[in-house]
């Protein structure tokens, strides 16, 4: 028994060997003309000229526009001077938190004594002072009474409509 035993495992061995072989000899002999064919490709593709770069070139480019695009000037628009307010609007727009109330040594609005003295030094310091601010012993008023967008004609109109009232 030990001989058919040992007989079967030698068949086993030889069958798996031939087998082995059989595909070592297929593959050798379905891969040995790919070099000529590789040189038959790459020759034609150097016959053709083409360099390198341009046979790995990519297919498409992406532009991204430049930061400094040249655009359309921008032009300057004049914008048109806000519609004049009268003294009245621009008093309760502006004026009238420090002036209904007195703050800062601001003259209270109908006050005939505290206006009396600074009507009587002319309509124009009054002016000057409301344009310009004034620093006075009882406290300080900004320049255009902390409202830099007033005009001079806004600040005049209030100045005269706070005059009209106190007299």
């Amino acid at each position: 028994m030990t001989q058919k035993s040992y007989a079967k495992n030698v068949s086993i061995i030889l069958g798996i060997s031939v087998v082995l072989l059989l595909f070592i000899f297929v593959l050798v002999a379905h891969h040995r003309g790919i070099s000529d064919r590789v040189r038959l490709d790459r020759s034609a593709l150097m016959a053709t000229g083409s360099s390198v770069a341009e046979r790995i070139k990519p297919v498409g480019q992406v532009s991204v526009a430049s930061a400094e695009t040249q655009r359309e000037p921008v032009k300057n628009a004049v914008a048109a001077p806000p519609p004049s307010r009268d003294g009245q609007q621009v008093y309760q727009a502006s004026c009238v938190v420090c002036h209904s109330a007195g703050i800062a040594g601001a003259p209270k609005l109908g006050d005939k004594g505290q206006w009396a003295k600074r009507i009587a030094k002319g309509v124009d310091t009054l002016y000057a002072s409301a344009v310009n601010g004034v620093q006075g012993s009882a406290g300080v008023m900004p320049a255009r009474g902390g409202n830099p967008a007033l005009s001079d004609a806004e600040v005049r109109a209030a100045v005269d409509y706070m005059v009209a009232r106190s007299k």
